[in-house]
């Protein structure tokens, strides 16, 4: 079997991590097996699909390193194959009209539940043999019905959640097409499935009631159901169904505050799939370990926290001069010239270990691209006491003739600190103080190497 998966989200609105896991892993399916990933927007919603989402979704997954195969491909630009296909339906009494009105049928929802039967439209004007249908009302455009089977039950093997069956007596005859002739959601995926030959379908366990359904429909015009696998439900971290109404962030959002995407699909893969005790991997050994045999059955909550620890780790650990191109866009967001002043590899090298995030990386080397501080002789009295000032002067001159390298500069500090018995913070302090106007550094002589010997000389003569 060559298999064939998609993601198939419906542009209504940001898309946050819980639809990017839905994406992740058919994603990951396809490329485990050497198929194909097809990217279907479901856009037959028109008041409430834009371009604009549209754009965020293929954004979203470009920056995450989430190839397609196919598409993106639109519902709306595929609305004659709907109409080819209702037609055949028709022809072949697989469909039929019906003239109920949204008010008759509003009427019968109630009088059910007061007889707390489950809603369900009753089959008025389902043709059967024998049977004499209503007249047809004038100036009465219907809708399309798909006939149901009646009796029985759809059975299907979920890949996550295993067997599972619904009573076609649950199911009523679902309308597949509105009055105005538009194609409604359940009949078109089930027609999209048929035509791309999708082998998989791996979504939210939100559609777990449109499958029989779909399953039905896809039976009647002659195809064989693809494999499913539902997800259960991505909750936020106050237990709630992930949304924007709940505060989930957008992958945009996300980008935005400086998050890798190697962590976000790192994050994402652990957000109802596990390999052992793996935490951190990477994409490719993601793709070579993902199999539909370990997604979890119990819903995943999302942790804050989980994902800045797993940003930090890929901050430390990514090549530093690929993340000093990531924290450029940042860093110049602050104001900051990356171009003039000390190498930005080596300032980005510096300040990584202790960063969660590419803002906080941009942040912290804003100190070594301000200008040097003109210090007051108040703020030189207040911060470098007088009895230190000797020992200021020496380092100075063991600057001087040390070589531009941490080890040099960390002996040049012992060389002194011993000459004048003092502690290493009674010397850093002040030197720091003296540097950026700040005591709030990196490692003294890390900074020094990433400030250059000839701007470092040039700070600490001014307070001797």
């Amino acid at each position: 079997m060559h298999i064939r998966t998609r993601f198939a989200p419906s542009p209504t609105g940001f898309i946050h991590l819980g639809n990017l896991r839905s994406a992740l892993y058919p994603w990951a399916f396809a490329r485990h097996n050497k198929g194909d990933f097809i990217l279907r927007i479901e856009d037959t919603d028109l008041e409430r699909s834009s371009q604009e989402a549209v754009d965020v979704i293929i954004e979203g997954m470009a920056w995450l390193g989430m190839d397609i195969d196919e598409g993106p491909i639109y519902q709306m630009q595929r609305i004659d194959r709907y109409r080819e296909v209702i037609k055949q339906m028709l022809d072949a009494g697989l469909a039929y009209p019906c003239y109920m009105s949204e008010d008759e049928l509003n009427l019968l929802r109630d009088q059910q539940m007061a007889k707390k039967e489950k809603p369900r439209y009753n089959g008025l004007w389902r043709p059967e043999p024998g049977k004499t249908l209503p007249p047809i009302p004038k100036g009465v455009q219907p809708v399309i019905r798909f006939k149901n089977p009646i009796g029985g039950s759809v059975i299907w093997n979920d890949a996550v959640k295993g067997q599972i069956e619904i009573s076609n007596n649950e199911l009523d005859d679902l309308i597949i097409a509105r009055p105005d002739g538009t194609p409604t959601y359940n009949f078109c995926v089930v027609v999209d499935d048929l035509d791309m030959k999708i082998t998989h379908v791996i979504r939210g366990d939100d559609h777990v009631n449109n499958t029989p359904r779909q399953i039905n429909i896809m039976k009647a015009l002659g195809g064989t159901p693809p494999i499913y696998a539902h997800l259960p439900t991505v909750l936020n971290d106050a237990g709630e169904k992930m949304s924007k109404r709940n505060g989930a962030m957008s992958v945009r959002d996300y980008q935005r505050a400086g998050y890798l995407p190697e962590a976000i699909l790192n994050y994402l893969a652990r957000l109802g799939w596990s390999h052992g005790d793996a935490e951190v991997f990477t994409k490719e050994q993601f793709v070579s370990w993902f199999d539909l045999e370990s997604l979890g059955r119990s819903p995943a909550q999302h942790n804050p926290e989980k994902l800045l620890w797993l940003n930090h780790q890929y901050i430390q650990n990514t090549d530093v001069a690929k993340l000093a191109e990531a924290t450029k866009p940042f860093a110049h967001e602050l104001g900051i010239n990356t171009e003039h002043g000390p190498d930005f590899v080596q300032v980005v090298g510096l300040l990584k270990d202790r960063a969660n995030t590419l803002i906080e990386i941009a942040e912290g080397s804003k100190l070594f691209y301000l200008p040097a501080p003109q210090l007051t002789a108040d703020q030189i009295s207040e911060n470098i006491p007088e009895a230190v000032v000797p020992a200021i002067r020496d380092l100075i001159e063991a600057i001087k003739s040390s070589e531009p390298n941490k080890e040099s500069y960390s002996a040049a500090f012992k060389q002194v600190l011993a000459k004048h018995q003092l502690k290493m913070p009674a010397l850093a302090m002040p030197v720091r103080y003296g540097l950026f106007a700040t005591t709030q550094t990196p490692a003294i002589d890390s900074v020094l190497v990433v400030l250059g010997k000839d701007e470092v000389i040039n700070r600490l003569s001014r307070l001797v």
